[in-house]
């Protein structure tokens, strides 16, 4: 205000005044308050400038990896197990607004930030919810943001990302693995940090970020992706006679109901690692009646399986996988069932590299 009082004329004596220099003050009193008001606004914006205020990362800017998708509402939509986007910020926290399908149920994210894993979060699905990721120091830091569940655990949504200067990441040009299987590559009942084996619901011992995949592929400086199911097998189920995988592969969510398919174009894997067989071989609850084990039926689908892969990503090595999970004489019978279909295959595509198989 002293500033503007040098600057601008001091008013005289309303009674001195003559109609012309009372219209003259009045022009100076509207200027000087257009002055006041243009400095405030002006300091507001050279805040925002300075990265004072949040900046908003619409989530159709974002680089997602996995199997995700866009919905009408701007939304980013993670479904598959590990699928996950990244971004980099400046200052020392930023926020993600999250958010899930079922109104009483719940799901998980987990992040890592300048390349160190941090936790799960638990999303809600009361609100869209605000997440804040908080950094240890001020500074730019890099984060990547995972869908810790399942594709049948259903999907969560982010709808946006706040912080200072933020920027989307996209993942480096590395070579590709896709794993497929079952609950043991969803990375199922692997973290129970927060909720004990035993207790909470299926998903909430979840860790796609620890699945061997994942792991194997960091180890390797690799990207890769999670195509797996829990309790999912070649012919029929864990519990059931199907839908088994090869049925649900080509749909994006993996759902038997699903009406949208995944675009095979978006990704061409180097190699893809299958690990199915554990729930062929299983006995279920005891209580569901389950024929044997069928070693034909199990060869023959598993083929047919493999042949849809092929047609898919007709360059990727396939490298067929033993179970951790089966031993003695389950484990001879997987095991004989994998080599057949290896030799199969192998002999209908004599060009293509040679199936790999891990026992």
């Amino acid at each position: 205000m002293v500033l503007l009082n040098v600057i601008l004329p001091v008013p005289h004596k309303a009674g001195s005044l003559s109609k012309g220099d009372r219209a003259t003050i009045m022009m100076t009193m509207f200027y000087k308050y257009y002055l006041i008001i243009f400095l405030l606004l002006s300091a507001c914006s050279h805040s925002k400038m300075n990265g004072y205020t949040p900046y908003e990362l619409p989530t159709s800017s974002l680089n997602p990896f996995g199997r995700t998708a866009l919905n009408e509402q701007g939304q980013l939509e993670l479904i598959s197990s590990a699928a996950h986007v990244g971004f980099s910020f400046e200052g020392k926290e930023a926020t993600i607004f999250a958010n899930i399908p079922a109104t009483n149920g719940h799901n998980y994210l987990q992040y890592e930030m300048d390349g160190i894993y941090q936790e799960r979060i638990r999303i809600e699905g009361k609100s869209n919810q605000p997440i804040v990721l908080q950094a240890s120091s001020e500074g730019k830091h890099t984060v990547w943001v995972y869908k810790a569940t399942e594709a049948h655990t259903g999907p969560v949504f982010i709808e946006k990302i706040e912080a200072k200067y933020i920027k989307p990441l996209r993942r480096e040009n590395l070579p590709l693995i896709e794993f497929i299987g079952n609950s043991i590559t969803c990375g199922a009942a692997a973290d129970p940090s927060q909720v004990p084996c035993g207790t909470g619901e299926y998903h909430d011992q979840h860790n796609a970020y620890d699945a061997y995949g994942p792991r194997v592929a960091r180890a390797l400086k690799t990207n890769y992706l999670l195509s797996s199911i829990s309790g999912a097998g070649i012919y029929r189920n864990w519990n059931s006679d199907g839908p088994a995988l090869p049925i649900l592969y080509e749909k994006m969510d993996f759902q038997e109901n699903g009406l949208r398919t995944w675009n095979f174009n978006l990704y061409s894997p180097k190699i893809v690692s299958i690990a199915l067989g554990t729930n062929d071989l299983s006995n279920g609850d005891g209580i569901i009646k389950r024929l044997p084990f069928d070693s034909a039926l199990y060869v023959n689908h598993y083929i047919q399986f493999v042949q849809l892969v092929k047609s898919k990503y007709p360059f990727a090595q396939i490298a067929l996988l033993s179970s951790p999970m089966v031993n003695g004489e389950r484990r001879n019978l997987l095991e004989h069932a994998l080599t057949m279909v290896k030799h199969t295959i192998d002999e209908l595509h004599p060009t293509d590299k040679p199936v790999a198989m891990y026992f």
